[in-house]
C-alpha cells in the first residue's frame, strides 16, 4: 500500500494541535516558576509568583479552548 502525502488541512489541524500544546507547557512552566517565586526560591516580588500563577493557569485551561473554538471547522 502506498503512502499519500499529507493534506494542507492535515499540515494545518497538526501545526494547530502543536501550538495548543505549546500554549499550555507554558502555562504549565509559567505556574511552576510563579509557585518557585512565592516560595522565595526565586528572589523577585511575591505578587509577581501570583501572577505568574494566575497567567500560567489561564494559559493551561482557557486559552485552548478558546483558540480550539476560534480555529473550529466552519461546519461544526
Amino acid at each position: 500500500m502506498a503512502s499519500r502525502p499529507p493534506d494542507e488541512n492535515e499540515d494545518q489541524a497538526r501545526q494547530r494541535w502543536l501550538v495548543i500544546n505549546a500554549v499550555r507547557i507554558s502555562g504549565a512552566v509559567m505556574v511552576m516558576i510563579g509557585l518557585l517565586g512565592i516560595e522565595q526560591v526565586f528572589d523577585y516580588p511575591e505578587v509577581a509568583g501570583y501572577v505568574l500563577v494566575g497567567v500560567g493557569l489561564l494559559d493551561v485551561f482557557l486559552v485552548p479552548l478558546l483558540l480550539a473554538r476560534k480555529w473550529r471547522s466552519p461546519g461544526e
